[in-house]
């Protein structure tokens, strides 16, 4: 069971253990962690779960996918090289220990 540390930008830490299969974006919402919506539901169709993957986890996580979820980016709000919307990264034993932060405000 993956444990994700998501981070606000003001630097209150949320720590939530999210079962494999799911995406950051579901366990995020199910935890109740501030500032990730995810007003779509999870299918990329809007940019209210945008977040910046810690440097040290962008080599496991991947950049942001083309097509849907860089469109979607564009919509965000000081996007950056880290940027990734949580709805597209799905967990797994290997992103256990994942760091996201989150940004001052979502679109």
């Amino acid at each position: 069971m993956p444990h994700i540390k998501y981070v606000e930008a003001n630097g209150t830490e949320y720590a939530v253990d999210a079962p494999a299969g799911i995406t950051a974006m579901e366990a995020a919402v199910k935890n109740g962690v501030p500032g990730i919506d995810g007003d779509c539901g999870g299918v990329a169709a809007c940019a209210t779960c945008h977040v910046y993957v810690d440097p040290a986890w962008l080599a496991k996580t991947g950049p942001a996918a083309d097509g849907m979820e860089k469109d979607m980016l564009e919509f965000a709000e000081d996007v950056r090289e880290t940027s990734r919307l949580a709805c597209q990264i799905k967990l797994d034993d290997t992103l256990d220990g994942l760091v996201l932060k989150l940004p001052e405000k979502q679109h």
